[in-house]
């Protein structure tokens, strides 16, 4: 890996790259002023939260990134994982509940920057790709459920289960706000059709203008309609968070959650378009990055940042070279908070929650978890475990469950390992399995299986269990071949198990013989002695060799049977 130095783009920056990072900068503040706002709702903190969070942050970020396009700031997923963390100790939007926030971005980027020096960002490799996607498409469901509330003008609890969302929207349905709910469909609906038809325009910042005119003109907030109200203007100001031990073990969990998916989420866009503009992203540096702008930006009232799948691509097509854009972005915003935060006073919750949804609906991918059943049942079964843990019993444990699951089903699969009967096909000259070629040639007296996993304790005792089954199966059998070309490793506990079947078959007057057992295989079982008390088995010769060395006629099969082989030993 390359060796990073911070801003080294700065050393060819010119003119042209300027006048492109400065349009995808203003197309992106354009899109990062609505989504801000409304992904602070998610987390349950005041919009203008939204905005703090695209400000130091971005600065930070853009002086220690790898990655060129990368557009970090507010994000629907860990805005949800905010809510879900810290909604359970205090009310959302209260002094308190900010604070523990501010301490959340904080923990996550200690995490982040202590996992990038220590250079362990592989670690995130250990979570599949059948439980990101799952995790993601329920949570995305659970984000656009949590804002029915906002278009339908109603109050209920803050649940994260959908079950108690979707209850609760039923027995308060009939306090729905008509007009608030026409302002949200209406909204809904011109951003489907714009993103369509003009995807190129700010149709989520047109909104966001005519809805405040319109409110604002009709005085439709004395009609119930919820509006954001006032927005604090002014820099954010510096507030260290409150730290104390019981706090730390009480967000710890979700503080690592955050750090780990924000910087898989980050780093997976990331790749795609460094891969486009062929230059490599350093993974530790990324979480170096991420890590200090989450732990600087908690000292401006920031909540947990990580990069956006959406605003990076828009960086990228709007034709955005480096990270300059990030700067003029968060330049923008801040003007915006010196002197325009008062525009937003008559800003309709029920705009904000149409954003989230129209932003959010993609996100549920049933696409991909018919790709993994088609290909790979086992995945698909993972996908679904994670979605419904996470839509059901809660967003925190989604990942957590998912993962153990995997887990599981590895452990399972690994201890019932393929074990295969060969016999030979004589048009392909050569031995296959026999469920997939019957036609190949079969023996009553010579037994051949192929073990396709390596053996060790979790999995031996059903490899034994099998091997035996087809010597009982078979009961003329004189000779057992196995076929080690499949195992690349083996433990002291399957050195045991195979003499004690080498042994029972001696016993039954059956020889037990190995074909194509690696190098490293064979060093393990001489270290047993095997070379002195088993020298026939322990061999590497292929199965064709291990067979015409015993004087075995492979392609003379009786006419009486055509599926007995002519054995001459």
């Amino acid at each position: 890996m390359p060796k990073w130095k911070p801003l080294d783009f700065l050393l060819i920056y010119n003119k042209e790259l300027f006048k492109r990072d400065l349009i995808a900068g203003i197309t992106l503040f354009i899109m990062l002023i609505p989504q801000g706002m409304a992904y602070a709702m998610v987390a349950g903190l005041p919009a203008v939260m939204g905005l703090y969070a695209a400000t130091v942050p971005l600065f930070i970020y853009a002086i220690f990134a790898s990655s060129k396009h990368l557009s970090i700031g507010p994000t629907a997923i860990t805005s949800l994982l905010v809510f879900s963390g810290v909604s359970t100790i205090e009310a959302p939007e209260s002094g308190s509940y900010i604070s523990l926030v501010l301490l959340l971005a904080l923990m996550v980027g200690m995490i982040q920057l202590l996992l990038g020096l220590s250079k362990l960002g592989f670690i995130v490799k250990f979570i599949p790709h059948s439980v990101m996607n799952g995790y993601t498409s329920a949570a995305a469901i659970t984000i656009g459920l949590s804002q029915i509330k906002h278009v339908f003008g109603i109050e209920i609890g803050n649940h994260l289960q959908i079950h108690l969302i979707l209850i609760e929207i039923i027995q308060e349905i009939k306090e729905i706000n008509i007009i608030t709910f026409v302002i949200g469909v209406i909204s809904i609906i011109f951003l489907v059709v714009m993103k369509k038809a003009a995807p190129k325009l700010p149709s989520a910042l047109l909104i966001v203008i005519i809805s405040i005119a319109v409110v604002a003109s009709l005085n439709l907030d004395q009609n119930g309609v919820k509006i954001v109200g006032r927005v604090p203007g002014g820099f954010p100001q510096f507030l260290f968070p409150s730290i104390s031990t019981e706090l730390i073990q009480l967000l710890l969990p979700m503080a690592i959650t955050i750090a780990l998916l924000g910087f898989m989420e980050s780093l997976a866009i990331g790749k795609v378009v460094a891969k486009k503009e062929k230059y490599k992203i350093n993974p530790n540096q990324e979480l170096v990055a991420l890590g200090l702008s989450n732990i600087i930006g908690s000292w401006f009232q920031s909540f947990p940042v990580n990069g956006s799948f959406s605003r990076t691509a828009v960086n990228h097509q709007s034709g955005g070279a480096t990270q300059i854009t990030s700067v003029i972005t968060g330049c923008l915003v801040i003007l915006t908070l010196l002197f325009f935060t008062s525009s937003f006073y008559y800003l309709p919750n029920a705009v904000l929650a149409a954003i989230i949804l129209v932003a959010v609906y993609k996100l549920v991918d049933i696409k991909e978890l018919k790709h993994l059943f088609q290909v790979k049942r086992f995945e698909g079964w993972i996908w679904i475990t994670t979605f419904l843990v996470t839509l059901f019993i809660g967003i925190q444990w989604g990942i957590i469950i998912g993962a153990i699951f995997t887990l599981f089903l590895l452990v399972n699969k690994s201890s019932h390992p393929s074990i295969v009967q060969m016999g030979y096909v004589k048009s392909e000259k050569t031995f296959r399995n026999v469920e997939r070629y019957p036609e190949a040639i079969t023996s009553d007296e010579v037994l051949i299986l192929r073990v396709d996993s390596s053996l060790h304790f979790a999995n031996i005792s059903y490899i034994e269990e099998k091997i035996r089954y087809y010597l009982k199966k078979y009961k003329r059998v004189k000779w057992l071949i196995i076929d080690m070309s499949g195992v690349n490793d083996v433990d002291t506990i399957s050195i045991d198990t195979l003499e004690d079947l080498i042994e029972f078959c001696d016993n039954k007057k059956i020889t037990v013989l190995f074909a194509s057992m690696k190098g490293s295989i064979r060093d393990t079982v001489d270290k047993a002695k095997w070379n002195e008390k088993y020298t026939e088995q322990s061999n590497h010769l292929s199965l064709e060799q291990l067979l015409k060395s015993k004087g075995i006629n492979i392609e003379k099969p009786d006419v009486a049977n055509p599926h007995v082989l002519d054995y001459q030993i």
